[in-house]
């Protein structure tokens, strides 16, 4: 894993729109951390950088939310789940099958044998995020 530090959220999005173009469907993200550490701004980057044109929103309330591109992006959050859960049990093979899946609270998530990537995010400082990547 390697740590980058973000200073901004246009810096936050252009990791996840870097981040994008070695993304592939079937890829599974497991974005971790705490409130406001930018996982949300990640995506942003990252539906950029499928081709997504629609504006991402956080899918707290909707739990998943789909965003057509180059390559299909699943939003999916997880936060008010209470326990973990499964592939299986959240639909999320489906999703897999047509494209990129990221999965904010992704801790929360047993997977078992997909290739799944794990994204964390924490505080630094008010103004700094680290991020960490494969």
């Amino acid at each position: 894993m390697t740590e980058r530090v973000t200073r901004s959220a246009a810096e936050t999005e252009a990791l996840g729109e870097e981040l994008a173009a070695r993304l592939a469907p079937g890829d599974l993200l497991l974005l971790a951390g705490g409130l406001g550490t930018g996982k949300t701004t990640f995506v942003r980057g990252l539906a950029r950088g499928l081709g997504a044109t629609a504006t991402v929103q956080s899918p707290t309330f909707t739990l998943v939310r789909v965003y057509p591109g180059r390559v299909q992006l699943a939003h999916v959050d997880l936060y008010r789940l209470e326990k973990s859960a499964e592939l299986t049990d959240l639909g999320l093979e489906e999703l897999l099958e047509q494209g990129v899946v990221a999965v904010e609270w992704g801790d929360r998530l047993v997977v078992d044998g997909n290739r799944s990537i794990r994204v964390g995010f924490e505080h630094r400082s008010e103004n700094e995020r680290v991020v960490s990547l494969p």
